[in-house]
């Protein structure tokens, strides 16, 4: 249960006990005034009063004891109007809950129990009269109140509603922009590199036909055009599709086919993830586990899942080459993870470990997911 709806079920409490108090209060100190009221007396209006702090529960329980106690109540001691407090605050309540027809029998109930208490015949009638209009009242408001919450109900979903299709079609255009940007980088950039390569690499075989010595800057062009061109399919493939291919295991299995030694655990109770954050921690998995095996040299690798119950935590550790004296300058991968991380509420630590090696560990809140 989130933070909000823990608030939310307490103010609820709070107010009903709030209800039962003041109702409470007020039909006890009316009584009091009353120099015959009995101990009964009393009983009767505080189980009347109490039986409202259940209404959201048993509504129509409620109307039932509240009648009833509010009737015997009228029966016994032939109070003054304000006795009807609580069955007028119950058979309010219950409309509000949609039980009208219920409501209405109650009023009619109590209302008959309180007619035949008037000393007189004319006092019973104007006394039941005015009685009848709070409880008309009380129906009315009722329903009134129970509309009010239907509206503000629907008029949350169609903002919801309306959020959902805006970030619909932001996330459509997005994905149109991704794709425009593959494109324009597969059609220019891709066709520049592969002639600087296929240049570079007719130079090297045209030396070593001649017999001469390959100038190592050719050699560096020849292997960076590679490297490039790597890079660039990596790129484009990302922006194709941000949406991940697989799952971390299944990451964990690529690289140990790749020839480098990773483990992976998995601790907590593992569960489903919104989306945004499924993909995030399946793209740092895999950009951890890029950079390890570019950087890290002959290293071993662990990856680690922690689900949490407010969030959950990627580590990933390996114990190759860097070193804590000479932090390596974040590059692109880094910087786009971190960028990720904190898109959605957490927090990422990446740097060189002290015993050796490089580490990866990011936090993130199980709750954001859905709305990023």
């Amino acid at each position: 249960m989130s933070g909000h709806a823990v608030d939310s079920a307490t103010s609820k409490r709070l107010a009903d006990l709030a209800l039962v108090v003041v109702v409470g209060a007020l039909v006890v100190v009316a009584a009091a005034l009353d120099a015959d009221t009995t101990a009964l007396d009393y009983g009767l209006l505080v189980v009347s009063a109490a039986a409202l702090a259940f209404y959201r529960a048993v509504p129509l329980a409620v109307l039932a004891v509240a009648t009833v106690s509010g009737a015997a109540y009228v029966l016994h001691a032939h109070p003054g109007s304000l006795g009807a407090l609580s069955v007028f605050a119950a058979v309010h309540l219950a409309s509000q809950l949609g039980h009208r027809g219920w409501a209405a029998a109650a009023s009619g109930v109590f209302l008959g129990a309180y007619a035949i208490t008037g000393p007189t015949m004319q006092d019973a009638v104007e006394k039941t009269g005015l009685l009848a209009g709070w409880f008309v009242c009380a129906v009315v408001t009722g329903l009134a109140g129970r509309n009010w919450q239907a509206y503000l109900r629907q008029t949350e979903q169609r903002a919801l509603e309306a959020e959902r299709t805006r970030e619909e079609a932001a996330l459509r255009r997005a994905g149109e922009e991704r794709l425009r940007i593959a494109r324009e980088l597969h059609d220019s950039l891709t066709h520049s590199i592969s002639i600087v390569k296929l240049q570079a690499g007719v130079a090297v075989h045209l030396a070593r036909k001649r017999g001469e010595e390959v100038p190592p800057a050719l050699l560096a062009i020849q292997e960076a055009g590679g490297e490039a061109m790597r890079e660039l399919r990596a790129t484009l493939e990302v922006l194709r599709t941000d949406e991940p291919t697989g799952t971390p295991a299944l990451l964990v299995e690529r690289a140990r086919a790749a020839g480098l030694a990773v483990e992976l655990s998995v601790t907590g109770e593992e569960c489903a993830l919104p989306a945004p954050l499924d993909r995030a921690v399946y793209r740092i998995v895999q950009e951890s586990l890029t950079n390890a095996a570019r950087h890290a040299g002959p290293a071993k690798v662990r990856v680690e899942l922690s689900y949490g119950k407010d969030d959950v935590t990627i580590r990933v550790d390996d114990d190759g080459a860097a070193n804590p004296d000479r932090p390596p300058q974040p590059g692109h991968g880094l910087t786009g993870m971190r960028e990720r991380v904190t898109a959605l509420g957490g927090t990422l630590h990446t740097g060189p470990r002290a015993e050796g090696g490089f580490s990866v560990r990011a936090e993130l809140p199980l709750g954001v997911g859905e709305a990023v």
